[in-house]
């Protein structure tokens, strides 16, 4: 571990001996988890029946939890910075009254445009939980800390499924508004015990500042990246000139980051770590498998939910939260098999491993999707290849590079992580629509079909990868 920096009058939180806290504090932190982990989770199960009720299609239904994403990609590793140098509790409660706004938010929303809104403020919940991490952590000894950290962990995926559980009844027996209106009410709740239980940590304050100008080009360029993409994708979208011009902003925000990175005292992301071999081929792999899994997260339900006149099975929210339970508790498990998957046989064996699962489902797929539990099977294996891949990538990166850059290499997978899902989604929301039969409004089967393949040819992708790198780490 580096060395703490320490300005004069401040403690370090690596020689402080730690407040003592109570499980009462725990637990409102695990049921804050919980209550995030449920708002985040609400909108996939219930794409379908957002999509008919604001009347828009799938690649506008793909931005809806597309957004949220986006936003947690960016908010993430600012936040962590944040928490560090202002204390986790006060940073985390602020935090909080943001996602609070956005579920209300959402919760209100007349239209598309006000809850997309309220997903980009939602999004900021992904920040609580390195908050989360530096309160226990300040507050515990080693060993507690890291039983409370799982705890939250799991707590945050319960919550996940949790969310896709409950998304459905309260849909379609009250209204969706109040499927992001309940948990929001418990985040409130949660958040006023988190403030009330839990002492102040102190803060760091660095020599250095934050890097504010790194920061926000780096948060443009994601947000470009992401409106580019959804232009493109989108069924209708901007003019090609319009397009060429967000790819020309992506450029140039992205180019002025690296410059202002190279010149920082105190960069937000330092660049030679980047050019690590296992850094940047892991965030290449990150891309290519999350990709893959973004377009089956978002084709499943969609094939769920169609008439079941034709091809589809008809399905209504909550039929499909519960078909997509067991790929959900399937990527709950993965992700403590990845890290010891990663220890015994090494990430590369994994990814392989796992994208060839994912390649011949999906393939499979492609031609057998007539009954439910052909899709049910195929989310529980692809949920499981992506989420044991991913960790083991993040386990064997955070373990070859330096100490002092753990944090950030490990964060930097998480946004690239999050960003190969919204990816994937879009894309199949693009390929849904551009299958969609006027006359009907609804997608071909053959589209649900060449989705399928397109996802599985993503998948083999990461073996291409996997064996272009090896040669190029023999040589």
């Amino acid at each position: 571990m580096s060395e703490a920096v320490v300005s004069p009058g401040v403690v370090s939180p690596a020689v402080m001996s730690p407040v003592p806290i109570g499980r009462a504090a725990i637990g409102a932190l695990g049921v804050l988890a919980l209550a995030l982990g449920a708002l985040q989770s609400v909108v996939e199960p219930a794409l379908p029946l957002l999509q008919r009720e604001l009347g828009v299609g799938p690649a506008e239904g793909a931005l809806i939890g597309n957004t949220l994403l986006v936003t947690g990609a960016v908010i993430t590793p600012v936040v962590g910075k944040l928490g560090d140098r202002y204390g986790g509790k006060r940073v985390l409660v602020r935090l909080m009254a943001v996602v609070s706004a956005g579920g209300l938010l959402a919760c209100l929303a007349p239209n598309l445009p006000v809850l997309l809104l309220g997903q980009v403020l939602q999004g900021a919940m992904v920040g609580a939980l390195p908050l989360s991490f530096i309160l226990v952590r300040k507050h515990l000894p080693a060993g507690a800390s890291q039983v409370a950290i799982g705890l939250v962990v799991a707590l945050f995926t319960g919550g996940g499924m949790v969310g896709m559980l409950f998304a459905g009844p309260l849909a379609e027996g009250l209204s969706w508004h109040w499927m992001f209106a309940l948990p929001t009410i418990a985040i409130i709740a949660t958040t006023s015990a988190v403030a009330r239980l839990m002492p102040h940590d102190p803060p760091v304050r660095p020599d250095s500042g934050i890097d504010w100008p790194g920061v926000v080009l780096l948060s443009g360029t994601l947000l470009a990246f992401m409106l580019a993409v959804v232009t493109v994708t989108g069924d209708g979208g901007l003019p090609p000139f319009a397009v060429g011009a967000l790819v020309v902003a992506v450029a140039v925000l992205a180019t002025g980051w690296v410059a202002v990175e190279r010149r920082a005292a105190s960069p937000m992301v330092d660049l030679r770590m980047l050019a690590i071999p296992a850094m940047w081929r892991a965030c290449v792999l990150t891309l290519v498998v999350t990709t893959a899994f973004g377009m089956v997260v978002f084709l499943l339900p969609q094939l769920f939910g169609a008439p079941a006149d034709g091809y589809g099975f008809g399905a209504g929210t909550t039929d499909i939260g519960l078909l997509l339970l067991p790929g959900a508790v399937a990527g709950a498990v993965s992700d403590s098999v990845g890290g010891v998957a990663a220890r015994r046989f090494g990430p590369r064996a994994v990814i392989v491993a796992g994208a060839a699962v994912t390649a011949v489902t999906m393939i499979a797929l492609a031609s057998l999707h007539t009954e439910a539990w052909q899709l049910v099977l195929a989310k529980v294996l692809t949920a499981f290849a992506a989420g044991v891949g991913t960790t083991a990538l993040l386990a064997g990166t955070a373990t070859a590079v330096e100490a002092g850059d753990t944090g950030i290499a490990t964060g930097l997978l998480v946004v690239t992580r999050v960003i190969g899902v919204a990816l994937g989604a879009q894309s199949g929301g693009a390929i849904l629509a551009a299958g969609t039969d006027p006359m009907t409004g609804r997608p071909a089967e053959s589209a649900f079909t060449t989705g399928f393949v397109v996802a599985g040819l993503v998948a083999a992708m990461s073996l291409l990868v996997v064996r272009i790198t090896g040669k190029e780490a023999r040589a």
